[in-house]
């Protein structure tokens, strides 16, 4: 039931629904074997052996769809149907119970054989652990199909016993897969939060950090990354020049242009500073622990100048440039509204100046901006 129960959640691995149905044949072998230890006939016997061999198959099966395999298959089914055959034609020519067995022992060593090999092999996809005991429980019972025949024929007693014994490896073979599948869950939940969270606080196209990223660790930043009489400073770029790419070469074209300023400016900046796209072609970079406003101005001629290089996109050169508009803080400002107000207003100033340099606010009343910073 738990095992029908994760393969009807969707998108959920499809070998699943394999160990379901093996599962479902292994119950009905063993309601098979208890009828046998009331009246033992041929018939139940055949119903045992014939069902206990379509759960290996079923086994085998879910192990290949839930690693993805292209592993060929047929030559399973065509054994199954030909072992199949074998009992029916043993119950029915009333042939020695040691040819049945035989065959059917052959067959289910082998599949579980098999399963164990696939269990170890694939280990490292998903949880070692939890697929070592898989393939350690596959193997002992393997042993235990090519064992359990002589043993019996030495001491009828283990005919019990031996089914106890292997009722317990299958419980723990079926349990370690199950445990498997729902860490198959838990990995697509995190996979998923993962993604969600690069969809919130990440620009799609270049990687960056979004506004929304920015907004959310200003404070945050400036408390971790900002000493005492140190400051910050606040960069708000436009590229120059990049509508006429868009224009002419194509938006692929400018969507390659943008993905390499923003590695430009990762490259211009620390790990520890937020880069982020926060328009079309406009980006903000916010530095930290800088010692004095001289520090931002090496960091925007820095920016300027790496900005300003040749970008090349399908072989051809491309020119954009950039204005820069640079806020201080706490000098500017202690909001990230207010800086960015301020770096954006020095932006513009830069562009009626001629574009392609830099701009730092200046502010005329210093205990008014730094009340309305606050």
């Amino acid at each position: 039931m738990l095992f029908l129960w994760v393969s009807r959640t969707p998108r959920t691995n499809p070998g699943a629904g394999w160990w379901a149905a093996a599962m479902l044949f292994a119950l009905c072998a063993r309601l098979a074997f208890l009828v046998l230890l009331q009246h033992e006939s041929t018939l139940t016997v055949s119903a045992y052996s014939a069902l206990n061999i379509v759960e290996k198959l079923c086994l085998v099966m879910g192990l290949v769809r839930f690693f993805n395999m292209t592993t060929a298959t047929r030559w399973l089914w065509i054994a199954l149907i030909a072992v199949e055959g074998w009992i029916l034609l043993v119950a029915l020519a009333e042939l020695p119970a040691l040819a049945r067995n035989l065959v059917v022992a052959a067959f289910n060593a082998g599949a579980l054989s098999f399963a164990a090999w696939l269990a170890f092999q694939r280990r490292a996809e998903l949880s070692a652990r939890l697929m070592l005991v898989t393939a350690c429980s596959s193997a002992l019972l393997a042993l235990h199909w090519v064992t359990a025949f002589p043993i019996i024929a030495l001491e009828p007693d283990w005919f019990r016993h031996g089914f106890m014994l292997g009722t317990l490896l299958v419980l723990v073979q079926y349990f370690s897969l199950l445990a498997a599948i729902l860490l198959n869950f838990q990995n697509r939940l995190l996979e998923a939060e993962s993604k969600a969270l690069d969809m919130a606080f990440q620009d799609p196209l270049t990687g960056l950090s979004n506004q929304r990223y920015m907004t959310a660790l200003f404070e945050k930043a400036l408390l971790l990354a900002n000493r005492p009489h140190q400051l910050a400073a606040l960069f708000y770029i436009d590229l120059d020049n990049f509508k006429p790419i868009n224009d002419r070469a194509g938006h692929h074209v400018g969507d390659e242009v943008l993905k390499i300023v923003a590695v430009r400016l990762r490259q211009c900046t620390r790990s520890t500073d937020i880069c982020a796209r926060v328009g079309g072609d406009e980006f903000v970079a916010i530095c930290t622990q800088l010692d004095d406003a001289n520090h931002a101005h090496d960091i925007a001629s820095k920016l300027l100048h790496s900005l300003t290089d040749a970008i090349i996109v399908e072989g051809r050169h491309y020119h954009v440039g950039a204005s820069i508009g640079v806020s201080l803080y706490p000098l500017h400002g202690n909001s990230l509204p207010t800086l960015l107000e301020y770096a954006d207003q020095a932006m513009y100033q830069m562009k009626k100046s001629g574009k392609n340099g830099y701009c730092v606010h200046e502010a005329s009343h210093p205990a008014d901006e730094a009340n309305r910073g606050a």
